[in-house]
């Protein structure tokens, strides 16, 4: 447990350990158990269950619990188990990140799109990236599933070991807020960080966009290259206010993106159109001319943030451009839900007040018709963001369709009311009633059945509308109570689309 404080050590300290583990139902013989403190569960409940099912050393911070544990398994009382279990877990997997260049994304949004981005463009320039994100864990020829953005620093360490063993050469890593918070990523040596922007988010956890903000910071702050010829650089966003904080902040090299004239990375001559975005980037290494096949303006930010990251390890500006354009979409970021009825319906996982804005606002100068929004609120989480919500999609949408997102222990209609306020607040009236073949102008409807909200939104829909199916995204369930189901908005519309003109039913609500 090199660098790790130990307050007291009973038991045999030259134990040869099988492996570790957080979550006792994971324990196996020869087991060390590392007992954390969860925001709903304490792990020191279950050390007794560990030792039943094998772990031969204990690690935990009180001293109370000690008298749960037989004499025989060896126990070591530190101040802090998370930084005791990311040590642990990096040491335990031998170091993975020495050979592999460390490069985390943080922000509000963008992360996402911004590390498929960059695996495309390192693709390019012939490196072997592996990415761990919101979406999925993944390198080429294998995909992980993933349950959040950023694992624990167990999972974590062991993920970046398989990516060693696959010879990956450069790690994209989603950083998020919790991770940080939480330690998670305390042991990963991130040579280049990528700051995106900030909004509200996630306040049910941070209480404050202050205490948000101080917990993405801890990236730069965090920041160590592995020496003078790979120190580390701050890749920031100058046009978001908190940039100039975070710049002031770190001790890294800084590298800036924006559309000022003093950014190091800046864009001329932006077209953006149903087909994509085309711009120039200016770049200290010379201009750039890229072509994306991705939707929305607030793109070129991710372009930019990409390109950055990309240069400061020297990729040539030729395959920027041709990693750029090889991305075609990502998974449930304004994607296009692709059919024969020259319909236009896109999916996106903007699930907070800036992203809601953000992608309503880049659509509505490619609509002819209609901006049709389906969206719902998650339950168990900020409550405030709701209301917020409601009132751009009705500021920003000719047609809303309230619905649910992932209740959660939230009763749904609950949920929905707390969106209508909003809607209501921007002059929005509800349709009492709708047929399909209406061709209404302006309302919303609450319909607290997604799937019959996507289908219902869908049906009334015409060539020159868009509908905006928004905050779920790439997720393939909804969350209800304590159960999963599964439920993908893409497969869901895709079905609406294939039926539409034989959803009467849908209509008798």
């Amino acid at each position: 447990m090199e660098g790790t404080a130990i307050q007291d050590l009973r038991g045999d300290s030259n134990l040869e350990i099988a492996g570790l583990a957080y979550n006792s139902r994971e324990v196996k013989p020869g087991y060390m158990f590392v007992a954390l403190r969860g925001n709903t569960k304490d792990g020191h409940c279950f050390v007794k269950e560990a030792v039943r099912r094998g772990a031969v050393a204990v690690v935990l911070e009180s001293a109370k619990f000690e008298k749960d544990i037989d004499k025989e398994v060896a126990v070591v009382r530190v101040p802090d188990s998370r930084t005791a279990l990311s040590k642990l877990a990096a040491e335990f997997y031998g170091h993975p990140y020495r050979n592999m260049t460390m490069i985390g994304i943080t922000g509000t949004n963008g992360k996402t799109t911004t590390s498929y981005l960059l695996e495309s463009i390192l693709l390019s320039a012939g490196a072997s990236p592996g990415v761990i994100g919101t979406v999925n864990d993944r390198l080429q020829g294998r995909i992980w599933e993933a349950h959040i953005t950023t694992p624990e620093s167990l999972e974590l360490m062991k993920r970046l070991h398989d990516m060693d063993e696959a010879g990956v050469t450069h790690v994209v890593v989603e950083v998020s807020s919790h991770a940080l918070e939480q330690g998670r990523v305390r042991d990963c040596p991130f040579q280049i960080a990528v700051f995106t922007n900030i909004s509200r988010d996630h306040l049910d956890y941070h209480k404050s966009l202050e205490a948000y903000f101080e917990a993405k910071s801890r990236l730069f702050l965090g920041l160590r290259g592995g020496g003078e010829a790979r120190s580390a650089k701050a890749v920031i966003n100058m046009d978001d206010p908190k940039g100039r904080t975070l710049a002031g902040l770190t001790d890294a090299t800084v590298v800036t993106y924006g559309q000022g004239r003093d950014c190091d990375f800046r864009t001329e001559d932006v077209h953006v159109s149903r087909e994509g975005i085309e711009a120039r980037l200016i770049t200290p290494g010379g201009e750039i001319v890229v072509s994306s096949r991705l939707l929305g303006d607030f793109n070129i930010y991710n372009i930019l943030a990409a390109t950055a990251a990309a240069m400061c390890l020297d990729v040539d500006p030729g395959d920027v451009a041709s990693g750029v354009s090889h991305l075609s979409s990502v998974p449930g970021r304004l994607e296009l839900v692709r059919n024969s009825r020259s319909l236009s319906v896109v999916v996106d996982y903007a699930h907070t007040p800036d992203a809601l804005m953000k992608v309503l606002e880049a659509l509505t100068p490619l609509v002819k018709g209609r901006l049709i929004t389906v969206f719902g609120c998650g339950g168990d989480r900020d409550k405030g963001k709701r209301r917020i919500m409601g009132r751009i999609a009705g500021e920003k949408s000719n047609l809303v369709f309230i619905t649910s997102d992932n209740p959660r222990t939230e009763e749904p209609s609950a949920i929905a009311h707390q969106i209508e306020e909003g809607v209501r607040e921007s002059g929005m009236e509800e349709l009492g009633s709708i047929g399909k073949d209406m061709a209404v102008k302006y309302g919303y409807i609450l319909d607290l059945n997604r799937g019959s909200a996507i289908a219902r939104a869908i049906e009334i829909a015409d060539e020159n509308d868009l509908v905006l199916i928004a905050g779920k995204g790439h997720e393939d369930y909804q969350i209800t109570g304590n159960g999963k189901t599964h439920f993908d908005d893409r497969e869901v519309a895709a079905e609406a689309i294939r039926s539409k003109g034989t959803l009467d039913a849908l209509f008798e609500k």
